[in-house]
């Protein structure tokens, strides 16, 4: 009985192990077809890209491009400059570093700059380096200053870093923040009358964390000082934006020739061929008692010229020139008239 046993599991060994192992490659092998069939039933193949060409010419495309591009509605820029920008906080200053370095204020002053220059909205002039432009003058034999309409006086009057973190059991977390705030103001050249103030302020931050030893570990990060000024500026600038709108657009006749006119300004302004606008002659300039400012009366229109062509490259010496429809003006009145929006 033993040895019957024994010669049975011997038979079911030889037999049945193959057996399995022819099944478990069937089933194997099923597993992995129905999966190719699935992924291969996912699976999406894109179209071939084939280029296509516009059916609007080359030119069309450009002069389309140039629209976008110019702005939206006419833009009078207001000549600026930036007169004085200091830091009015402690941030920086020890007895150690010579207060008139300043380079905080520098560098609040340089961001204004900068983005006054990159907005479009502005003609900007160099005053805090004007030294440095009259040497260069004086080497050249060549001087031209022009006065501006304006001049930005600002300070930055907070700025401050803190860190703040939460530990766990096993998890820690640290934030280093940054705070700016800005003031400005716009201060008439000609009679010392701040009409505009403004003031910004801005915020800049980093967090970094720990669970269990592992994660980032954040040292004194500079940066944030750089961002929170940045920041505090471009919020004064939007501001400073919002009041040159309220400002009614108008230009200056250059030249009357015949029935031609020519203006300043062009396409940077928003002036575009087809456009009408208003010549207007200004009102009568009465210095006021209670104020002792200079009060103009109400313009009154004499006539409409339409924009036939645009000239120049740049802000400084781009014009347009006008056909008069309505109206008679000659050169010798053109000091006393102006164009304006209808």
């Amino acid at each position: 009985m033993v040895l019957k046993g024994l010669r049975s599991l011997q038979t079911f060994y030889a037999e049945g192990i193959p057996m399995m192992r022819a099944i478990t490659r069937m089933i194997s092998v099923t597993a992995v077809g129905s999966l190719a069939t699935v992924i291969a039933g996912c699976a999406t193949v894109a179209p071939s890209q084939q280029p296509v060409m516009a059916s609007v010419p080359v030119a069309q495309q450009v002069a389309a491009q140039q629209a976008v591009l110019a702005p939206a509605a006419k833009v009078l820029k207001r000549k600026v400059a930036i007169g004085r920008f200091t830091n009015e906080t402690r941030y920086g200053k020890s007895f150690q570093v010579d207060a008139s370095l300043d380079p905080l204020g520098k560098q609040a002053s340089d961001m204004l700059s900068t983005r006054l220059v990159g907005s479009q909205k502005f003609l900007v002039f160099e005053r805090p380096d004007l030294s440095k432009i009259k040497a260069e003058q004086s080497l050249s034999g060549d001087g031209g200053l022009i006065g501006v309409d304006a001049l930005i006086i600002g300070s930055v009057t907070e700025f401050g870093r803190s860190t703040t973190g939460k530990s766990g059991f096993l998890s820690a977390t640290k934030m280093q923040t940054a705070h700016a705030k800005v003031e400005i103001r716009l201060v008439d050249v000609r009679t010392g009358y701040v009409f505009f103030t403004a003031s910004g302020a801005g915020d800049a931050a980093t967090e970094s964390g720990q669970v269990a030893g592992f994660g980032n570990q954040a040292d004194y990060d500079a940066t944030l000082n750089d961002r929170a000024i940045g920041a505090a500026i471009s919020d004064v600038q939007n501001a400073l934006m919002s009041k040159l709108e309220e400002r009614p657009w108008r230009t200056d006749i250059l030249k009357v020739d015949g029935q031609q006119v020519y203006v300043s300004g062009g396409a940077r302004q928003g002036i575009r061929v087809g456009d009408t606008l208003a010549i207007l002659q200004a009102g009568e300039k009465v210095k006021s008692a209670q104020t002792g400012f200079e009060i103009s009366l109400p313009s009154k229109s004499v006539g409409q010229l339409r924009i036939t062509a645009i000239f120049g490259d740049n802000e400084t010496n781009e014009g347009a020139v006008g056909e008069i429809v309505s109206g008679v003006i000659t050169d010798a009145q053109r000091s006393n008239l102006y164009v304006g929006e209808r």
